[in-house]
This record gives C-alpha cells, structure tokens and sequence, in this order.
C-alpha cells in the first residue's frame, strides 16, 4: 500500500485556530492604534484651523475670523488667487469639515468684523474613529471631551 502525503484533518484544523487566537489578539490593538492616530491627526487639524484663523483675521482685518469654508479654496483657485471668500489657507479635506474619521467645524460669532470664532472636531463614530471630542476657540487653547461629545471652552485643556 502506497503511504499518501499530506496534512490530516486535525493539523490544518490546529493551524486555523491559531491563526484564529492570533487574530484575536492583533485586531483589537489594531483598533485602539487607528482611534488614536485619528485623534493626533484631529489635534493636528484643530490647530491648523487656529493658525489660518490668526492668519486670516490678520490678513483681512475688515472681516476678522472666517468660517471653515471660506478658509479652504475651490479646487484650482489657489494656485491662482486667494479672497476672503476662499482664503486657501486649509486644504481641501479640511474645508470640506471631514478628515481622518472626524467632522470639523469652524464658525463666527457677533458681527463683522469677527473677534469670535469656534473650531470643533468630533469623532464621526465614537467609539470606533476616535473617542475624544476637541474644541478650540480665539484663545488658542486646544480643549476636550472624553465622551467624544462637542467640547465647550469650560473643558478641560490638553
């Protein structure tokens, strides 16, 4: 009788589940790593929105603090000219109000000239993009929310 070659049942079975427990282990710290580069790359945008803002407000003293949109550009106008309509001070992404799993906000308050403004970032999914929510406003100070709620500037400061 001719000896067949191969795995038996039993050895591929043992390899799957170990690949299995393998995978259980990698995936959630796979996780948790994302949430947490997203939540670098908000505090990065959040102070983004801060400098173009103090840029903006110096650049067009007449209309002081802008909104998210009129920070950001259309695209091609930038490589041309930049208004206070389209500031092209943010990128693109950034001005659209979504980036890296969150959605920005950028707004005005009072009249114009603008000395007011609020720049926020929440997770689009708490709990699974990220799970702190930042704020910041014309003080410059970074704030946040651990629930991943819309922080006020009564939060606590990074």
């Amino acid at each position: 009788m001719k000896k067949q070659k191969g795995f038996s049942l039993i050895e591929l079975l043992i390899v799957v589940a170990i690949i299995l427990i393998i995978a259980a282990i990698a995936i959630p710290n796979l996780l948790r790593s994302r949430m947490a580069a997203n939540e670098s790359s908000a505090v990065g945008s959040i102070r983004t929105i801060n400098t173009a803002e103090v840029t903006y407000s110096t650049t067009y003293p007449s209309v002081g603090f802008a909104t998210l949109a009129q920070l950001g550009g259309a695209a091609g106008t930038c490589a041309t000219t930049a208004t206070s309509a389209l500031a092209c001070l943010v990128d693109d992404t950034l001005a659209a109000g979504v980036k890296s799993g969150y959605t920005f906000v950028a707004t005005t308050s009072g009249i114009q000239p603008f000395v007011q403004y609020t720049a926020t970032g929440v997770p689009t999914v708490v709990g699974q993009s990220g799970q702190r929510g930042f704020f910041s406003d014309q003080s410059v100070v970074i704030r946040y929310d651990a629930a991943g709620a819309v922080p006020t500037n009564a939060s606590p400061a990074l």
